[in-house]
């Protein structure tokens, strides 16, 4: 609706209203409308959800259309963020905010810092995303008003082009309110639990709910060992959860992203139920790891499944939680990624633990030849050291590929004591290689960044983004970045460990995964 029209809707009530509301301003009416354009969190949830919903469908026809996602813990470090982003881009187009339960965990419990296992209360997401809501709403209010009264100014001057452009950007103005991603953890409980709170969380503003399959009780950190899955139909009810919460409330296109730790996970806590051969249980249990039993009188109150005509007994430790088969992380993801997929989730998340390029494009591989459209959301960590993982994988490419990689020790490129690299000959925009002589070692050290013009940096340069959208099918992004930075698009990378947070621009980035190309030139973000 344009400014004249709520101009005229808003005298129109007042007229009718007659002599004791002469004092009210349409005006000022309209302009407060204007104003508060969402009245509640199921206005911004419904809002925010197409928005998103566009994106992905932009994504579909354009792969470099990806989305960022910023993470936050605080209204006012989330408002500060848009409004930098906005002001330098002069657009929030697919940029998100993300809730995330470790931050939440570390930094929004009554119980003070808390690790990430689920240990906080539930109502502290909600209470986040309706407090980040009020002061997006208020940028909104803030930068408005400030067009307002440049408008009575430019009257005032009898200024009509210039009072005509200033209504032009009232009309066309894009609000700070933009999606939330909100981390639900494991539901917080059974299916029952996860419904309740997710309907706290969509009243609230949210319209994507990410949601992971470990256990509730049981959750850990994404990045940390000891992770126990559930079963797919145990997951699958808390997706329906999920869900059932949005349609009941009226976002019908509210987004669901689906988190696998099974690449970590190495236990389970219960043999999945199986109706027959080949079912989704089947599956699940079939990458259990289990003995024959030849001799029942060794049966001590064990559990025992049926599989190929024998009698297998799987390995249950002290805790009560069942193992699974070693080396069977990955084919795990992938069934839950497809299983997910086909069962309602719009989105993926695979929790990896290090930051590798070819670990996570092969599972994409594999779930994209089942579901083609399958959208990654990729988990650009602070608790990785980024640039010392990918001097290894450039190591680990060039070596691949045939090059001479003798003068250079591989672990030793996990060192960040690195002194400012010697330049062999002038660098291309291409490609740069990078000996960096160690004082107190022999040898030397190489990093690859095919990314932009090179000049001697501050120090050893890293495997670019233009490399890893190249390789993995997806856009990637810093995971901590100042506003300055995040607008150059540059990368900046940190490290954390799984306690309180330490820097005020954490972000984990959301966009989903594009069809798997390998141009002879990479293309840059």
């Amino acid at each position: 609706m344009r400014y004249e029209h709520h101009l005229a809707a808003a005298a129109a009530t007042i007229d009718s209203a007659g002599a004791p509301w002469r004092g009210i301003d349409a005006e000022a009416v309209a302009r407060m409308r204007l104003q508060n354009r969402f009245q509640s969190g199921l206005d911004i949830a419904r809002h925010t959800a197409k928005v998103m919903r566009a994106d992905m469908a932009a994504f579909d026809a354009d792969p470099a259309a990806y989305t960022q996602s910023l993470g936050c813990w605080h209204g006012f470090i989330g408002q500060q963020k848009i409004i930098s982003i906005k002001k330098h881009f002069g657009t929030t187009k697919g940029r998100y905010l993300y809730l995330s339960g470790w931050m939440v965990a570390a930094l929004r419990s009554g119980f003070g810092p808390l690790p990430d296992q689920s240990m906080h209360e539930k109502t502290s997401v909600p209470a986040l995303i309706e407090e980040l809501y009020t002061f997006l709403r208020q940028a909104d209010a803030r930068e408005l008003g400030m067009i307002f009264r440049e408008i009575d100014a430019a009257r005032a001057a009898g200024d009509t082009a210039k009072e005509g452009d200033l209504l032009e950007r009232v009309d066309t103005y894009e609000s700070h309110v933009v999606p939330i991603i909100a981390d639900i953890d494991a539901g917080f409980g059974n299916a029952e639990a996860t419904y309740l709170l997710a309907k706290k969380m969509i009243e609230a503003g949210a319209c994507a709910l990410q949601i992971e399959n470990q256990v509730s009780d049981e959750k850990q950190c994404g990045h940390q060992d000891g992770k126990v899955t559930v079963p797919h139909e145990d997951f699958l009810a808390k997706i329906r959860a999920c869900r059932y919460a949005f349609l009941e409330l009226g976002v019908e296109n509210g987004i669901i992203v689906a988190r696998t730790d099974s690449l970590g996970a190495s236990l389970t806590k219960q043999i999945a139920f199986s109706r027959e051969a080949g079912d989704i249980g089947d599956q699940y249990n079939a990458f259990l790891d289990c003995e024959e039993v030849t001799d029942l009188s060794t049966l001590r109150g064990d559990v025992v499944i049926e599989r190929d005509g024998r009698l297998m007994r799987p390995k249950r430790l002290p805790s009560n939680l069942f193992q699974f088969r070693e080396g069977t992380g990955a084919d795990r993801c992938v069934l839950d990624c497809i299983t997910a997929l086909q069962n309602g989730a719009d989105l993926l998340w695979i929790e990896t633990e290090k930051p590798h390029i070819e670990q996570i494009a092969s599972m994409v591989d594999r779930i994209r030849a089942v579901v083609p459209d399958a959208k990654l959301v990729y988990n650009n960590s602070p608790s990785f050291n980024w640039t010392l993982n990918f001097r290894q994988q450039v190591y680990d490419a060039w070596a691949a590929e045939g090059r001479d990689v003798s003068a250079y020790e591989r672990p030793a490129l996990m060192r960040s004591s690195m002194t400012p690299p010697i330049w062999p000959g002038k660098p291309t925009r291409e490609s740069a290689i990078s000996r960096v002589k160690r004082p107190s070692e022999p040898g030397s050290s190489i990093t690859s960044s095919p990314c932009r013009p090179i000049t001697p940096p501050r120090s050893p340069p890293m495997l670019c983004q233009r490399s890893i959208s190249a390789r993995l099918g997806c856009s990637a992004t810093s995971p901590a970045c100042s506003a300055r930075k995040f607008a150059r698009g540059l990368p900046a990378f940190a490290t954390r460990t799984c306690r309180a947070p330490t820097s005020a621009t954490t972000t984990k980035n959301i966009f989903p995964a594009r069809p798997r190309s390998r141009p002879a030139a990479s293309t840059t973000r």
